[in-house]
């Protein structure tokens, strides 16, 4: 399996083995802002699948959608509501994530059967991923660690081998820290699901109408 430094040579070229991994069907290993993720073309049914065995995840499981700018969502959701436009507009790119109602008739599954009629959707602001998402398209992602699991920060934790996926793009260890914040607006009650990097009275700041749940 490789392990390419990313912090060695072109980015670009990086970005460009990871798409052409992506397209052909694999899962890579890839950093996020403070952590490192496996990663999956969004659309690419078997290579989701993967993502969620090399887990251990049960099924129903939903993956995460990385996408490389904010007017991507109308590609991909429907009924935004401007308190999400706004937050996107704000906090894009960022720790904001934001479930949103999926377009209908999308030929994705993110690990749930296309039961749920939401998804997870945010724009990174981890450099490599970040030209990845603009590159390839939308990316389902989930961490390397199992669910209930802490974050995997120092790539030389990671011991999947070249079978289960075609390389580890390495930024190094990772300072840790906070999970992104989870904002609902898959309904009509927008809400905070989960403070992380963002405060909510940063959220309440953009948009007044979203409850502190």
């Amino acid at each position: 399996m490789a392990l390419i430094d990313i912090k060695i040579g072109e980015l670009s070229e990086h970005v460009a083995k990871a798409a052409t991994a992506l397209k052909d069907g694999y899962v890579v290993v890839a950093p996020l802002e403070s952590s490192y993720a496996l990663v999956a073309d969004a659309f690419f049914h078997d290579a989701v699948r993967a993502l969620h065995v090399l887990r251990g995840d049960s099924l129903g499981v939903s993956a995460q959608v990385l996408i490389g700018n904010k007017t991507a969502i109308d590609g991909i959701a429907r009924e935004i509501s401007e308190p999400a436009r706004a937050l996107a507009e704000n906090f894009w790119p960022g720790l904001l994530s934001l479930n949103l109602k999926p377009q209908r008739g999308l030929n994705w599954d993110l690990g749930d059967g296309q039961q749920l009629d939401s998804f997870s959707v945010r724009v990174p602001s981890a450099e490599f991923i970040l030209q990845l998402a603009k590159v390839h398209g939308p990316l389902a992602i989930a961490s390397v660690a199992p669910a209930g699991k802490a974050p995997v920060t120092d790539p030389a934790q990671i011991t999947f081998s070249d079978i289960e996926v075609a390389a580890i793009f390495s930024a190094g260890p990772l300072a840790q820290g906070p999970a992104s914040t989870v904002v609902a607006c898959d309904d009509d009650k927008p809400r905070i699901v989960r403070v992380g990097a963002i405060s909510a009275e940063q959220i309440t700041a953009i948009a007044p109408d979203i409850s502190e749940q």
